[in-house]
């Protein structure tokens, strides 16, 4: 179903889970590639941006955090993107779907801005700064679950620290998969390449760079620290194995001699001393000698 909402002029179609009349509507009423067109029928791979005598071809990725499983996966959203006509495409980002609502419901605040106010350029700037400020805040989140992640550092409950670890660093992953192409994207429209269609538009496609690099550098400042933190969890872990293995091996060392006295005087043979009185005591002050002969030991060695 194609929706629109008129600003003279200006047109911004919106389509949601495009059909194939939805499609033949774009095909018969604007001249797009019919390659653009193919796009909108699947997700595409990589952003890009294509460029026409009379449009612009956009297809962005931005994350969304699934609360079920706390995993990042990836909304794509297509654009056209004319001189008179902006058009959205696709199961896009659900902030597109709440900004078209909410300028559907009162349109006089996408023309508030007297320099980009009811331009499609305008439009297209506020569309990506919405979905800037929604990726900031799961970007925010993420740096909180760090926190989180750095304080259960020393907990004696390691898979769950494992857990954790496993899923932060699969979400940056995937951030940085989309973050590294869009970088260049969006410094295109800073430099100039990507000219649009107002004038003096460079300050507002400069935020909108500064925004994106601010957030790309802290995803790559959160790859490291995981990194770092998962270093330090994986040594914390092998040094408490090391610990466990040493004792065992010191209580291992101690019973290995109290079991060949035991085995020994229970063997169906006489043995010198059996039958006197003070054998059992005998073994058994052997015993002890032994643990305590052992121990000093160890603690000469300094392994205990």
């Amino acid at each position: 179903m194609v929706d629109t909402i008129s600003f003279g002029m200006l047109k911004w179609h919106h389509i949601t889970n495009p059909t194939v009349e939805d499609l033949d509507f774009l095909r018969n009423n604007f001249h797009f590639h019919p390659l653009d067109i193919e796009d909108c029928y699947s997700f595409v791979q990589r952003p890009k941006i294509d460029v026409y005598d009379d449009y612009y071809f956009i297809v962005l990725h931005f994350p969304l955090l699934d609360a079920r499983t706390n995993l990042v996966r990836t909304e794509e959203t297509k654009i056209f993107w004319g001189h008179d006509f902006i058009i959205t495409v696709g199961n896009s980002h659900y902030v597109v779907q709440d900004l078209f609502n909410l300028t559907k419901i009162n349109p006089e605040e996408m023309e508030e801005d007297d320099t980009i106010g009811g331009t499609s350029d305008g439009i297209l700037y506020k569309v990506l700064y919405r979905m800037m400020k929604e990726t900031f805040l799961i970007v925010e989140r993420l740096g909180t679950e760090l926190e989180s992640i750095n304080h259960d550092l020393f907990d004696r409950k390691a898979e769950k620290t494992i857990g954790k670890i496993s899923i932060f660093r699969k979400n940056i992953i995937q951030l940085n998969t989309m973050f590294k192409p869009q970088l260049r994207l969006f410094h295109n429209f800073e430099s100039g390449e990507i000219k649009g269609y107002v004038e003096d538009m460079e300050d507002y496609w400069g935020n909108i760079l500064d925004f994106y690099q601010k957030m790309w550098d802290m995803i790559d400042d959160y790859g490291e620290l995981v990194a770092g933190l998962s270093s330090t969890f994986d040594s914390m872990q092998a040094n408490r194995t090391n610990e466990i293995m040493r004792m065992l091996t010191i209580i291992s060392t101690i019973v290995l001699p109290l079991t060949f006295f035991t085995g020994l005087y229970g063997m169906n043979v006489a043995l010198p001393g059996a039958g006197h009185p003070w054998a059992f005591w005998a073994v058994l002050g052997g015993c002890a000698l032994t643990i305590i002969i052992l121990l000093y030991f160890f603690w000469k060695k300094r392994w205990l």
